[in-house]
């Protein structure tokens, strides 16, 4: 029988913490605390070389239920579609406008936070409807 093992989703962007932030805020997530023998994070990044200043940070859901999010920077901008995306889940159970409603609050709140709307998928009787949305770097997820 396979080990089940516990994965962590990786985000590539050009601001780590900006990304990190705004994914905290919409999972609910929150930053860890510093490495041992650092007060904060600040104070753990001035050890590192400047280089590495702002090149990744992490956030991890309080629960402990779903996995941690890491975000490192990288040199190049996003080009294309993602081939991996998360789907967000506001409105698990709800059908028709019940849904709808559901998932235009989550939008509305979401845009205030930076994200945009790409496209609204409606209901067509094999999947339910869920909003196409893009994160603060044009990441592409959903609300489903």
């Amino acid at each position: 029988m396979a080990t089940v093992r516990q994965v962590q989703v990786t985000f590539d962007c050009a601001e780590p913490e900006r990304v990190a932030r705004f994914w905290c805020e919409v999972l609910g997530y929150e930053v860890p605390a510093p490495p041992p023998g650092f007060d904060s994070w600040a104070a753990f990044e001035q050890s590192l070389p400047a280089e590495m200043h702002g090149s990744a940070f992490a956030i991890v859901d309080p629960n402990g239920v779903g996995p941690r999010m890491f975000f490192q920077r990288v040199p190049e901008g996003k080009v294309v579609k993602n081939r991996v995306h998360l789907d967000v889940r506001v409105g698990t159970g709800l059908v028709g406008q019940e849904r709808l409603d559901a998932l235009e609050a989550e939008t509305v709140r979401l845009e205030a936070l930076g994200a945009s709307r790409v496209q609204l998928l409606v209901a067509d009787g094999f999947n339910e409807s869920c909003q196409v949305m893009q994160d603060v770097e044009g990441n592409e997820f959903c609300l489903d």
